[in-house]
């Protein structure tokens, strides 16, 4: 290496070792975040710690900031693109940084799951609503599934049924009986969520509600309900006495 070479990145180190001297704590994610803890993090500077580092031009919080107000500040929305898409959409984000951001999303998405042990019961609509949240929630396409249910309404199985698209999913009955007679269900509560947080009912979602309670019903079954999941609201068959 020429000493000219040396010389110059002699200069570029030391002048960042001075950048960072001079940057204040607070402006620090990883610093900061042991100082003050993780509450005090902007989803920017928390997606920054997870990823580590920016691109030539951009430091890591800005880039991390400028991905948010892409899709509205909202966690929700980057939690539906695809890791190759989010690599691709975004200089500094490569594949690698992609699946960590879409992981640390899905062990949020799991940890909220845990909220509720073996022994909880579904006894009504808004608690089935709650249990399946986490896993229904922030897709782009339309999934059903299945509760099974003991005599006691515990939960003894939690099965994805089928994926569907932005706004339709399919429904066999005969798959679903499958399911609940394999593990021996008492009874069965459907869930389906609508990508577009519209928690109405369609025509279609009316018409497997009912071929699904005929067929439950001829094996001694009851479905309990149907619900459709959206983010913050949802639709419940038996509430709105359509079961």
């Amino acid at each position: 290496m020429k000493e000219t070479d040396v010389a110059a990145e002699e200069r570029q180190e030391h002048k960042s070792r001075a950048l960072k001297l001079n940057t204040s704590l607070d402006d620090r994610p990883r610093e900061k975040a042991m100082k003050y803890g993780f509450s005090s993090l902007s989803p920017a500077e928390l997606f920054a710690i997870i990823i580590g580092s920016g691109s030539r031009g951009e430091n890591v919080v800005d880039l991390c900031q400028r991905l948010l107000n892409d899709y509205d500040n909202k966690i929700s929305k980057i939690a539906r693109l695809n890791y190759n898409d989010l690599a691709a959409m975004y200089r500094g984000v490569g594949e690698v940084k992609a699946l960590q951001m879409l992981a640390a999303i899905e062990i949020s998405r799991r940890f909220q799951g845990e909220e509720f042990d073996d022994d909880t019961q579904i006894l009504d609509a808004n608690i089935a609503y709650h249990y399946l949240r986490p896993f229904m929630i922030d897709k782009d396409h339309e999934e059903l599934w299945l509760l099974m249910l003991d005599r006691a309404k515990h939960v003894k199985a939690r099965v994805l049924v089928s994926k569907g698209g932005t706004s339709a999913t399919v429904g066999d009955e005969k798959i679903i009986l499958k399911h609940a007679i394999t593990h021996l269900a008492s009874s069965i509560i459907m869930a389906h969520n609508h990508p577009s947080n519209n928690p109405r009912p369609s025509v279609q979602d009316d018409a497997l509600t009912q071929r699904v309670r005929r067929a439950c019903d001829a094996v001694g079954i009851p479905l309990d309900d149907h619900i459709i999941v959206c983010r913050g609201n949802y639709y419940s068959y038996q509430a709105e006495g359509k079961l």
